[in-house]
Formats: C-alpha cells, sequence, structure tokens
C-alpha cells in the first residue's frame, strides 16, 4: 500500500512539473508577443523621429522590408 501511494505522488509530481513547464514557455511567448508588438506598433510609428529612425535602421539592418 505505501508503494502505490509513493507511486501515486511520483506521478502527481511529475504532472505538476509538466504543468510548470508549459505554464513558463506560454508566459515566455506572450510576453516576447507584446514585446515585439510594442516595438513594431509604438516605436515603428512613433512621431518622435530618434524613435522612428532607430527601429527603421533595425528593420533594415535585419533585411526587413519596411516600404
Amino acid at each position: 500500500m505505501a508503494q502505490f501511494q509513493m507511486a501515486q505522488t511520483q506521478v502527481a509530481q511529475a504532472t505538476a512539473a509538466s504543468a510548470t513547464r508549459q505554464v513558463g514557455r506560454l508566459s515566455q511567448s506572450l510576453m516576447a508577443m507584446v514585446l515585439g508588438l510594442f516595438v513594431v506598433g509604438m516605436v515603428g510609428f512613433s512621431h518622435i523621429d530618434v524613435l522612428h529612425n532607430a527601429a527603421h535602421d533595425v528593420r533594415h539592418s535585419n533585411a526587413f522590408p519596411c516600404h
């Protein structure tokens, strides 16, 4: 009986660890998307010339067409 309970505990711990990894990956992906949207949306279309020109130069240096 003790071995059965120990096996159940190990399965529960493995499941929790797997769920934690999935949440970590999801949160990292969402933060990367938010950062990318911020850079493209707010900095790329900024009316502040310094920010706009910096984003423009980065797009060209990465061979990303922007016009």
